[in-house]
């Protein structure tokens, strides 16, 4: 996927936000690939992490909304601990979440849910989905 840098689609509130919420100064990173390469969720997601910080740089919201990578994050710090910039990505992806929450669009609708679905889903895996993917 090609990124194109276009000063009209820059989206400067997005990435004060994001600032804001996380409290990681994600123009620190250098596009590394560390956290790429060590995130055990890696095979599930649309958009690498580095790509996710580079998006999130050139202030791109529509890329970053249609991404499925901060709703797959698994939370485990891995990509922060082994990041050489010290930036905590898990909670940019958390700030991305949230923005989106904020919207009021929930992407699970537990009324949908098959019952063969809900019996075989860890209870715990269902409240983190609900809290993650709900408003």
């Amino acid at each position: 996927m090609p990124i194109f840098i276009s000063t009209r689609e820059s989206d400067d509130q997005l990435r004060k936000k994001v600032m804001e919420i996380s409290g990681q100064n994600f123009q620190q990173c250098y596009q590394c690939g560390t956290c790429s390469g060590s995130c055990p969720m890696v095979d599930h997601i649309t958009v690498f992490p580095r790509r996710i910080m580079a998006l999130l740089q050139l202030g791109n919201r529509k890329a970053l909304e249609e991404a499925n990578t901060p709703w797959v994050c698994a939370s485990c710090h891995t990509c922060m601990v082994r990041c050489p910039r010290g930036i905590d990505i898990t909670k940019v992806m958390e700030a991305l979440r949230l923005i989106k929450l904020r919207q009021n669009i929930d992407h699970i609708e537990p009324k949908k849910l098959k019952p063969d679905q809900v019996a075989e889903m860890p209870q715990i895996a269902m409240v983190s989905g609900f809290r993650k993917m709900t408003s």
